[in-house]
């Protein structure tokens, strides 16, 4: 048995010309005929006929991109009264959108924890506006943001191949880094050769840093940082960087800081998913003025190598060397080694050993797992 269909559009069409069809006389056989013909007509345009075209939403959405991001950790301490711990170290929340043609803006929230206290605490650790149509190759930005010193202060922390950070850097720039207040102007210099940066940044001093604290006069940071980047071969990469910074320190004088970053990385074209290798070094010599008469001169660089065993694994070998800024005289060495498995884009987990030394105290130990997760999202690192 073959099943008609028939549109619901046509019934009263078909209807008419079934009782047409009836009142005509039996033996009017060319009048069927063509009633026939045009029942079928209308049944064929009926089942051939497109749907009309359904009005789909503009890509154009007023939300913006948010992600969220987990650093979960536990510790090991050798000389601490509480030799283990396990906590949630930050959740980062991230707000980034384009507002015009103009400028993009971009937040990132945290709700990190008081190694001290153990408690949890809301910042916001940037907040910026940044151009996108400034001629002669020109960028500014304005708001809160990581400052552009080497590789290490512009880069989220759960980002970096290894869990602490070196001794030199957190002896100059504490735990949090370089990051503040203030405005960003960026070009990109006409070199064909290889891709060159300057870039100029004026903030209004950060007082969680060692080396810089927030003056009560017109005392500004300034910094001024020249990026190279060179392209060796289609496998390799070698990227020199040069900063300057002066600021107010606590003594209300100036702290002055020369710093210089290398970092050469292989990914070879063929093997690029399963191998490369990545080597980075910083230095920082620190000036400070801390009384009429008297400066303290420091130095202090780290240096690492991170080996990819496999798709998934990496290995970071890193040395330590810093003085203390307030005092040259004492002298830290350390080194440590982080085994990382990226799961995904999303997901990585990351085990580290260290052991530091120094010419006051003995030797001591420490040891990290963490656990980084990411939902939503986020933008990429820089390179």
């Amino acid at each position: 048995m073959k099943l008609i269909v028939v549109n619901l559009f046509f019934l009263p069409a078909l209807f008419i010309s079934i009782i047409s069809f009836a009142q005509v006389p039996a033996d009017s056989t060319s009048t069927d005929s063509v009633l026939l013909k045009q029942v079928e007509q209308q049944m064929q345009a009926s089942a051939t006929e497109q749907p009309a075209p359904t009005q789909t939403r503009s890509s154009l959405t007023f939300n913006p991109d948010i992600g969220v991001i987990g650093d979960f950790q536990s510790s090991y301490v050798s000389r601490a009264k509480k030799n283990f711990d396990m906590y949630l170290n930050e959740t980062e929340v991230s707000l980034q959108a384009v507002v015009d043609p103009y400028i993009r803006a971009d937040f990132f929230l945290t709700f990190g924890r008081d190694p001290l206290t153990g408690k949890y605490g809301a910042a916001v650790e940037e907040g910026y506006l940044t151009t996108l149509s400034l001629p002669a190759k020109l960028q500014l930005k304005v708001g809160k943001f990581r400052e552009a010193v080497g590789r290490i202060n512009p880069t989220h922390p759960h980002a970096l191949p290894f869990i602490d950070l070196p001794n030199a850097y957190v002896n100059l720039f504490g735990e949090e880094g370089l990051n503040d207040e203030g405005a960003s102007l960026s070009w990109l210099m006409p070199t064909k050769a290889f891709y060159q940066e300057l870039i100029f940044q004026t903030t209004s001093g950060f007082s969680e840093s060692p080396a810089f604290t927030r003056s009560e006069g017109n005392h500004l940071v300034y910094l001024a940082h020249l990026k190279n980047f060179f392209t060796l071969s289609d496998n390799a990469t070698l990227e020199l960087g040069l900063t300057g910074i002066s600021g107010p320190n606590d003594s209300s004088r100036t702290t002055n800081i020369a710093a210089g970053d290398l970092t050469y990385k292989w990914k070879p074209v063929q093997l690029n998913t399963y191998h490369s290798v990545t080597w980075q070094s910083e230095f920082y010599y620190s000036n400070n003025h801390n009384a009429p008469g008297n400066t303290i001169n420091s130095f202090g660089l780290y240096s690492f190598f991170q080996y990819q065993l496999a798709q998934r694994w990496f290995l970071t070998a890193r040395y330590d060397y810093a003085q203390k800024p307030y005092n040259k005289s004492i002298r830290e060495q350390a080194y440590s080694l982080t085994a990382g498995w990226y799961a995904t884009e999303f997901s990585k987990i990351e085990l580290e050993a260290k052991t530091t030394d120094d010419n006051i105290q003995a030797r001591f130990y420490q040891a990290w797992l963490r656990w980084i997760f990411v939902i939503g999202a986020h933008g990429a690192h820089q390179y």
